[in-house]
């Protein structure tokens, strides 16, 4: 078992580092991914009283982050070629930190993490709202950029400074929305290990966002100004 989850997690790495899984093989991995990790969070619920029914807001979460992921793979055709990209080696570090965060918010290894509270139907419900409303709002900003969305950290031949919309609120909106929804998840799960996580999927997009900004400022004449005027995650904080 042990085994099945360190290859999952090593799967998901792949996935991650060929930005956020462009191609459709991508989607059947990540679709057992996510099967896996239900499997757990259920198994986990039947054994643990506290879990139980904490755990009935998880797995609706979890089917809502289980919708976006195949509907955001399925949209990751549609999006125009590359004319520069930064190096991989760049960012990769950091979408391992991603993954790694992601999976402890996910409860891979909660049986040695006992919960600290229990979620009651008012902070359940509303996390499920803030995972949902998380995850629209990264919709929000891949439908406003269009063909000129990338996994990666590159730019098409048509790439421009946007400013309008979510842009216009933070400079990375779709990270924003994943880290809101990502927090949601972690205070379900009500475990130290999953806020950790947490913490740990932030900072690794915080990391992978300067990355871009660097990339962004030395390819777009206007997004230095763009990027004095815009916070990067939380609009007039950070």
């Amino acid at each position: 078992m042990q085994h099945r989850k360190v290859n999952l997690m090593l799967r998901c790495i792949v996935i991650f580092d060929q930005g956020f899984a462009q191609h459709g093989r991508s989607i059947f991995w990540l679709t057992r991914a996510y099967g896996q990790t239900c499997k757990l969070l259920a198994a986990r619920a039947a054994k643990d009283k506290i879990a139980a029914m904490g755990g009935v807001y998880v797995v609706i979460s979890a089917g809502l982050w289980l919708a976006w992921l195949v509907s955001w793979n399925a949209a990751a055709f549609w999006r125009d070629k590359s004319t520069a990209e930064a190096p991989r080696n760049h960012y990769r570090l950091h979408f391992v930190i991603v993954v790694v965060g992601f999976m402890l918010t996910f409860g891979v290894f909660g049986w040695i993490n006992p919960p600290l509270w229990t979620p009651t139907p008012a902070l359940g419900w509303s996390m499920v709202a803030l995972t949902a409303a998380g995850l629209l709002f990264t919709w929000w900003a891949r439908l406003h950029m269009g063909r000129l969305w990338h996994g990666g950290v590159s730019r098409t031949a048509q790439h421009r400074t946007i400013d309008s919309g979510p842009f216009a609120l933070v400079r990375h909106p779709i990270y924003a929305g994943l880290i809101v929804a990502v927090i949601a998840m972690a205070v379900i799960q009500a475990r130290g290990l999953a806020l950790v996580g947490a913490a740990l999927f932030a900072f690794g997009f915080i990391l992978k966002a300067r990355v871009e900004e660097r990339f962004l400022a030395e390819q777009l004449p206007d997004y230095a100004a763009y990027r004095d005027r815009v916070r990067m995650i939380v609009p007039f904080v950070i």
